[in-house]
C-alpha cells in the first residue's frame, strides 16, 4: 500500500511539474496560477496543496532538485585530473539534454534569475577548485577568471538550449573546455591568439 502511495505521489508531482513548466514557457512565474497548473495537470487544488505550499514552493523544489543533481555531478570528478574537466562538462550537458524542457525554461527569460545565479555560483565554486589545483601560476585574480568562465559557459548553454540543441553535449563540452583553456592560456608567457 505504501509503495502504491509513493508511486502515486511521484506521478502527481511529475504531472504538476510538467504542467508548471509548460505554463512557464508561456509567461513569468509571477503570472502563473495554481488553478491553471492544476487544470492542465488534471489534478485538484487540494492535491496540489498536499504536495506544495504555493506556486513558488513548486518552482523552488524543481530548481533545488536541479541544483542538487548538478552539484552531485560536479562533486563526482577529481579536480587534479585534467582529462576529467571535459568528462564533467559533457556529463552536465547530457543531464541538461535529458531534462531539456525544465532546463530550457528555467534558463530562459521567464526563469528565476536567482536560480540562474545559484547555478552560476555553483559552477564558479567548482571552477575555482580546478584553477587552484591545476594552475598554481595563475595570480590572485583566479576568482575573476573563474567568474568569467562560469558566466560565459552558462550563456553558451543558454544559447545552445534556445537554438534547439543542434550540437551534441560532447561538442558543446569540447567548445566550453577549449574556451576556458584559452582564458587560462592568457596567463602564460605565450602571446595571445587575438589582439583587441
Amino acid at each position: 500500500m505504501i509503495e502504491k502511495l509513493d508511486r502515486r505521489q511521484k506521478y502527481t508531482r511529475k504531472v504538476l511539474k510538467e504542467s508548471f513548466i509548460k505554463r512557464m514557457q508561456e509567461k513569468p512565474l509571477s503570472a502563473i496560477t495554481i488553478k491553471e497548473v492544476c487544470e492542465s495537470a488534471d489534478i485538484n487544488r487540494s492535491t496540489f496543496y498536499s504536495h506544495y505550499k504555493d506556486i513558488y514552493d513548486l518552482a523552488f523544489q524543481i530548481e533545488d532538485n536541479i541544483i542538487e543533481d548538478i552539484s552531485a555531478t560536479l562533486s563526482a570528478y577529481n579536480y587534479s585530473k585534467n582529462e576529467e574537466a571535459l568528462q564533467m562538462t559533457e556529463k552536465l550537458l547530457e543531464y541538461i539534454a535529458e531534462n531539456r524542457d525544465s532546463c530550457q525554461t528555467l534558463f530562459s527569460e521567464h526563469g528565476d534569475p536567482r536560480f540562474q545565479k545559484k547555478v552560476m555560483m555553483l559552477a564558479h565554486t567548482h571552477l575555482l577548485k580546478t584553477l587552484e589545483v591545476e594552475n598554481t601560476n595563475v595570480p590572485y585574480n583566479s576568482e575573476y577568471l573563474s567568474l568569467y568562465i562560469a558566466n560565459g559557459s552558462i550563456h553558451v548553454v543558454q544559447h545552445w538550449l534556445k537554438s534547439g540543441m543542434k550540437e551534441s553535449p560532447k561538442e558543446i563540452a569540447e567548445l566550453i573546455t577549449k574556451l576556458a583553456k584559452r582564458g587560462l592560456s592568457s596567463f602564460s608567457d605565450t602571446p595571445p591568439m587575438f589582439s583587441i
